[in-house]
């Protein structure tokens, strides 16, 4: 028995397009967002800072921080972590990383992302209403190694959810949700790329005057086809014997509305992604104006939600407790978005110092330069004054010009009388 006839038999089609798991990314544009979402995230670094009484301050090394922004774990740099960890989040909607501590001083020294097919999430759940003051439940990952399975308890699981959750346990894939929409696009793919294989010839009935069996019509219709389809029969002539007519059945795909119905389907799929069409090279409809706005709607609406999830989950798993208490946290610096930009950047660098936000160095660090002299004092508009001290020049004592009653007394000369 062939493969094709094995398929039947349990009830399998060859011919159906796969979008499961890994086999959505088949799919130029689930591909294409997936690749824009986790390559917008990896970019980006992963920093440690500490909120006190002074205010935030980064702690450049601190062991954390070290594995964040250099190595994770011995096998992959920190951009490739984050680009796997969020290529699962929107495949899956879960990611998994399993966190390795020293056994000497409870820090974590490795993060190692896991397979979501390797992972079965279980709640041993002892909460009822009689317990609901003092819940006694432990959530618990299963790994399934292939040799073993090894439970792993929850504090050392990084578990990030990057689509919809129903119960803030597990997170909705996005994958199913949209697997019309994607199984959609996927059999457009398919039917343009059978009619190019068939040489763009088009289908059509054929009559004939009279009776044939099964096994005659079965060898008419195969001779035909290898006659009349495929690339290399393109825009020959077909032979048709006598007695036979060729009639083409006349739907184009302007009347099957087929561009128009693509078009829904991308746009349903990048909506569903956060991603914006002008990233995905759709500029029909883009302006300069409108496609700035929305580069920034795409950090603002779609990145930021997944960034505050990894660093919320980051935080209080990879410090230590009295770490979390003394104000330690991790955040995505967003500000190297706008490395590309450099007009933009130094735009916000300059009101940033002449507003007194900002020293000169601390805009200098920014840009990776070495301090200078005199650059740590805040900088501000000599013409600014306190809110309290407006119009100070124009009351009692002030001169120049529209002074008011108040300002015509004693010891003016401009209204002293010399006579």
């Amino acid at each position: 028995m062939d493969d094709r006839r094995l398929a039947e038999v349990l009830g399998i089609d060859l011919d159906e397009i796969s979008v499961k798991g890994k086999g959505a990314l088949k799919i130029d544009t689930v591909y294409a967002c997936v690749r824009i979402r986790s390559e917008s995230v990896a970019k980006l670094p992963f920093k440690v800072y500490q909120e006190d009484d002074y205010g935030v301050r980064k702690h450049s090394k601190h062991h954390v921080a070290k594995l964040l922004r250099l190595r994770p774990n011995p096998f992959m740099s920190a951009y490739d972590f984050w680009k796997v960890t969020e290529t699962q989040n929107c495949i899956y909607g879960n990611s998994f990383v399993n966190i390795e501590f020293d056994p000497r001083t409870g820090k974590p020294v490795a993060l190692w992302p896991i397979d979501y097919n390797k992972v079965t999430i279980y709640v041993d759940d002892d909460t009822g209403l009689s317990n609901i003051m003092q819940p006694r439940s432990r959530l618990w990952y299963v790994v399934d190694l292939g040799y073993e399975q090894r439970k792993v308890p929850a504090d050392e699981m990084l578990h990030f959810r990057g689509g919809l959750t129903l119960n803030g346990i597990v997170g909705l894939s996005p994958i199913d949700q949209l697997r019309a929409s994607i199984e959609n696009q996927g059999q457009a793919n398919e039917f343009i790329n059978r009619f190019y294989k068939q040489g763009l010839q088009v289908k059509g009935l054929i009559q004939y005057v009279g009776d044939l069996d099964e096994k005659a019509k079965r060898n008419f219709r195969e001779k035909f086809e290898s006659m009349s389809s495929g690339l290399n029969n393109a825009h020959r002539i077909a032979l048709m014997p006598i007695g036979y007519k060729f009639e083409p059945i006349a739907i184009t795909l302007e009347d099957a509305q087929f561009i128009e119905n693509a078009q829904l389907t991308i746009r349903q799929i990048a909506a569903a992604f956060g991603i914006k069409m002008h990233q995905l090279n759709d500029l029909s409809r883009a302006t300069y104006n409108n496609t700035t706005e929305q580069q920034k709607e795409f950090y603002t609406d779609t990145l930021q939600p997944i960034l505050t999830g990894y660093e919320q989950e980051s935080t209080y798993k990879l410090f230590l407790d009295e770490e979390i208490e003394d104000g330690f946290f991790i955040r995505a610096n967003a500000d190297a978005i706008l490395r590309a930009d450099i007009k933009s950047r130094y735009e916000a660098y300059k009101t940033a110092i002449q507003s007194g936000f900002k020293t000169p160095n601390e805009v200098r660090a920014l840009e990776e330069d070495p301090p200078m002299e005199g650059g740590d004092v805040l900088i501000v508009n000599g013409n600014m004054v306190k809110l309290t001290e407006v119009g100070a020049a124009y009351r009692k004592g002030g001169d120049g010009a529209g002074q008011g009653e108040e300002g015509a007394g004693e010891g003016n000369p401009s209204t002293t009388n010399d006579d």
